[in-house]
């Protein structure tokens, strides 16, 4: 990762926000935030339980946001730093849960008495005759309404304090529908209970049980959604649970343990064999393999000393290093990290915006449809009239909940992000996990992107007066005078065999031709064949296999020694080990793929070739990648780019999907919507099918959410009930609706196990 230069720098606050239960919660904190002067786009999650609030000024205060949000009914709390509040969140997602399970408990102590004494003769033959005979029908009324009251007044009072907000404020939610249904229940079994004469008496029917099991049932959906919910986050809590806790501070010589908390800048800490690194920093003494594959994927640890770059959370394998610490807290690479998956998951896809406008007009409309029910009922239902309407009425009402629906785009994308994390693909902005699906184009820069970026020495072939290690070590001496990268190259693959290097006299750099030296007596001369040739070296004997090397795109270095011909140098940017893989998956989904780059065309279609990619645009400039994206998109559809340098940052904010290698230039990385971690570009293919997938588990629980929906409601209000006198109970009604919920929420689930084919 180039660093931690990863987000927008625009003014905006990110609020954490308790209390909400569905779509129509997340459409009222959007409203009022959106009120506020200030305010320049609000986006609320349900599924993250966040508010993304972007800023047309700065000095607009978080407070004011925060008692705006409190007056629509809910609890706000501002997030400073992502890590921070992630585990904040963790720990009141547990308290909530612990919270719910001990209602849920209570409930179900009282509520299961009532469902006995009302509904067991339907269960068990006789049992209302056994009950009735040393039990009176009113005394068992007056113990079911005792309990129902405790049930109603204590672990499903939220239900009713939430639901009044939601009036109060115009905006009916599904904790108005509960209260409503419950409610209407409750009231009309205590009329009946304790002023029988007013009630008709073919009408004389009680309903606490109704009223009792919807709010228990509800609570046991809630509960297991809340567990559920639990669970999407946990890629994030695994990515905080990487920092380490404490930190070695070295002060005056002396090393003493400190908090994480209590690291700063300019800090120097001492990192032992096998622990985590607490900061970015960089190596001031000693040696360690460090293993990043937390940063990169790559399983191989990295060899580390003086002068290199740590990231904090990467762990040391063996060895020990001192580390001046550079970045701390929210400023690490983690932190931000972190961030961007949590703003990935509170984002909204655009097909969320479609929900939210059917989510918000929906409960309304519900309410319409249970009172139209209950007339119906009362002109054309069967005696008795009242307790027939009751039922179908609360059956509507319950039925009709839109938690599914407000959890079906939301909680899909928070799993799916967090398991891109995991693969090492962050998305920066959630509308790119929408796009990736439609892809018809994927066009690659080559160098850094295809390609290692790096010169390498790929080839080496001696005459057969020479011995090869020893031309490469004679040669590496005089090469490591030079900073060329063609001589680093070199360079390195002598160091790679450890080889001895000799010492150089005479070393002349002839600029842009090659180099003069002497080792001992002998007199090398290196470079291209022109130079060699105009300085009386006779190099006939390489010359064409110098030529078939270029023809592919190598470049060749020619080296003499006293003149006569002594080896083939073949230098090359190396294509990147999973380069052909990720062409060929692309293709396996009918992706077609272009190169895009500035180097030479001789290069670029020799390379193309070896990879298999259908077309290649060479010399081209930063303006020209731009036109040629904008000319591919025309021609062939939704395009995705792929670059790691500052020369493709304009391309990579053209396309329709920017995906940026992470160790590439900041500038890259911040006009990308998504960022692979480490050099793979397999990870393209990955992120497309992720995002296929993701799509995929959307579209099914749109379906069962608006499914159950479409289907019961009209069963809940008694369209069946002429023809074949079928109708729904509230109970099953509650079972189903929280049932909805669950399944929305584990079906998500699934995309944790997304696997890479």
């Amino acid at each position: 990762m180039a660093n931690s230069k990863l987000l927008d720098v625009s003014p905006h606050y990110e609020f954490a926000v308790h209390g909400m239960t569905c779509a129509s919660c997340v459409r009222r904190v959007e409203r009022s935030i959106a009120k506020i002067e200030g305010v320049e786009k609000v986006n609320v999650n349900l599924a993250s339980e966040t508010a993304h609030v972007e800023l047309s000024r700065q000095d607009l205060p978080a407070e004011q946001i925060i008692a705006v949000i409190a007056k629509a009914g809910y609890e706000a709390a501002l997030i400073e730093r992502a890590d921070k509040q992630t585990q904040e969140q963790i720990e009141n997602r547990n308290r909530e849960i612990a919270g719910l399970k001990r209602d849920l408990l209570i409930a179900t102590l009282f509520t299961v008495p009532v469902f006995i004494l009302e509904m067991g003769g339907h269960v068990i033959p006789g049992f209302h005759d056994w009950l009735h005979a040393f039990l009176p029908m009113q005394t068992s009324w007056i113990i079911q309404w005792v309990l129902t009251t405790i049930v109603l007044a204590f672990p499903g009072r939220r239900f009713f304090t939430l639901g009044v907000k939601s009036f109060m404020q115009k905006s009916p939610d599904m904790n108005a529908l509960v209260a409503i249904g419950a409610g209407s229940a409750y009231v009309y079994s205590a009329i009946v209970t304790a002023l029988p004469e007013i009630i008709p008496e073919n009408s004389r029917f009680v309903y606490f049980e109704a009223a009792a099991v919807v709010s228990t049932l509800i609570l046991l959906g809630r509960y297991l959604e809340a567990r559920s919910k639990g669970q999407t986050g946990q890629a994030i809590a695994r990515l905080i649970g990487l920092q380490a806790k404490t930190a070695h501070l070295i002060e005056n010589g002396q090393v003493r343990d400190i908090p994480l908390d209590e690291l700063k800048v300019n800090d120097t800490v001492l990192v032992r064999p096998g622990e985590t690194v607490p900061a970015d920093g960089v190596v001031v003494s000693g040696q360690a393999h460090i293993n990043e594959s937390m940063m990169t994927g790559e399983p191989l640890p990295v060899s580390k000393s003086q002068g290199d770059k740590v990231v904090g959370s990467t762990v040391s394998t063996n060895g020990s290093l001192t580390v001046k610490v550079e970045q701390v807290g929210e400023n690490t690479v983690l932190a931000n990290i972190i961030k961007m998956v949590q703003q990935a998951q509170a984002d909204k896809l655009p097909i969320q915006n479609i929900l939210d406008v059917v989510t918000s007009r929906f409960v309304p409309a519900v309410l319409v449809v249970a009172v139209l029910t209950f007339m119906a009922w009362m002109v054309w239902g069967p005696e008795p009239l009242l307790p027939h309407a009751l039922t179908a009425t609360v059956a509507v009402l319950i039925i009709a909940c839109p938690c599914a629906m407000g959890l079906a785009v939301p909680v899909s994308i928070m799993v799916a992000t967090g398991r891109a994390a995991q693969l090492n693909i962050l998305f920066r902005k959630a509308s790119a996990l929408q796009i990736l699906k439609d892809t018809k184009v994927v066009v690659f820069d080559k160098t850094g992107t295809l390609t290692h970026g790096r010169p390498e020495l790929t080839d080496l072939q001696v005459t057969d007066d020479f011995e090869q290690a020893q031309l490469l070590a004679h040669v590496a001496a005089i090469e490591q005078r030079s900073e060329h990268p063609i001589a680093l190259a070199i360079v390195k693959a002598a160091q790679e065999q450890n080889l001895h290097l000799p010492p150089v006299d005479d070393f002349h750099n002839i600029m842009g031709a090659g180099i003069q030296a002497r080792i001992g007596n002998d007199h090398y001369l290196i470079g291209s064949e022109k130079f060699l040739v105009s300085q009386g070296a006779d190099i006939s004997a390489l010359a064409e296999k110098g030529m078939a090397f270029a023809r592919v795109g190598k470049t060749p270095i020619f080296v003499a020694v006293n003149t006569q011909a002594a080896g083939l140098f073949v230098i090359a940017d190396t294509v990147k080990e999973d380069a052909a893989s990720a062409i060929a998956q692309l293709h396996n989904m009918n992706i077609k793929t272009v190169m895009l780059t500035g180097d030479n065309p001789q290069t670029a279609q020799a390379i193309a070739h070896q990879l298999n990619i259908d077309k290649v645009y060479a010399q081209a400039l930063p303006d020209d990648k731009v036109k040629y994206v904008n000319q591919i998109k025309q021609e062939m559809g939704t395009l995705v780019f792929v670059g790691d340098g500052i020369n493709d940052a304009p391309a990579l904010a053209n396309a329709d999907v920017g995906v940026a290698i992470g160790t590439g230039t900041d500038i890259a990385i911040e006009s990308a919507d998504v960022v692979l971690m480490g050099k793979s570009i397999q990870n393209v293919a990955h992120a497309v099918s992720l995002s296929k997938a993701t799509f995929k588990n959307i579209y099914q629980n749109l379906f069962w959410a608006f499914a159950y929906n479409v289907a019961l409601i009209p069963i809940a209000a008694g369209v069946l009930y002429p023809a074949y006198g079928l109708g729904l109970s509230p109970v099953f009604a509650a079972a189903a609706m929280a049932l909805s919920s669950v399944f929305v929420v584990t079906n998500a689930l699934r995309l944790r196990r997304f696997s890479i084919k």
